[in-house]
């Protein structure tokens, strides 16, 4: 019989530990649970744009709380994605307003266009399509958020088949502001 060895533990880049440190120096020690929500955005943005179970774990562990109270943000903000996603999300406005401005017909045109079904991922593994709740940019409605970019009046196939090339053409996603030595390792070809 092999011996079993256990999976490698994920670690934060020594970049994000260093900002996930100055994050917590705005929170009083006995409240570090405050910087859940950030944390998780730097824990997405080193680990492949989603949080695994492994990885809110080392959340919960950063933070000295239960994993529990990692989940249930996780799972509650659709913000955080809980399964592998494309080299980019595009979160599709649902609400009343882009409804009423075509957002039905944007989702159909890019399940179409990509491959992907909302909720799901292009077979090339460029876009992943996801519906969200109001992007509070109602009058430019349709509008579609990838990352912290609103592409907005997507009423067009045209404007829609731009948005598409733009993000095509982008060889890595935008560095984040901790990342000043370049992209973590997990992400040098993301």
């Amino acid at each position: 019989m092999e011996p079993t060895t256990a999976p490698n533990k994920p670690q934060f880049s020594p970049a994000a530990q260093a900002e996930i440190k100055r994050l917590l120096t705005h929170y009083p020690e006995d409240r570090s649970k405050s910087a859940l929500l950030p944390i998780l955005h730097i824990a997405q943005a080193e680990f492949g744009g989603w949080v695994s179970p492994e990885v809110q774990d080392l959340v919960a562990e950063t933070l000295k709380i239960k994993p529990i109270e990692v989940y249930e943000v996780s799972s509650f903000y659709t913000q955080y994605n809980l399964k592998p996603v494309g080299k980019h999300v595009l979160e599709i406005c649902r609400t009343g307003p882009c409804m009423l401005r075509g957002s039905d017909e944007l989702t159909a045109h890019l399940e179409r266009i990509t491959g992907a079904k909302v909720g799901g991922t292009s077979p090339d593994g460029t876009f992943t399509l996801k519906e969200v709740e109001c992007l509070a940019a109602c009058g430019f409605a349709p509008i579609v958020q990838v990352r912290e970019k609103y592409y907005e009046q997507l009423d067009t196939p045209e404007a829609v088949d731009a948005m598409l090339n733009e993000l095509k053409g982008l060889v890595h996603r935008p560095i984040l502001p901790w990342e000043e030595t370049g992209l973590p390792n997990s992400l040098k070809n993301y």
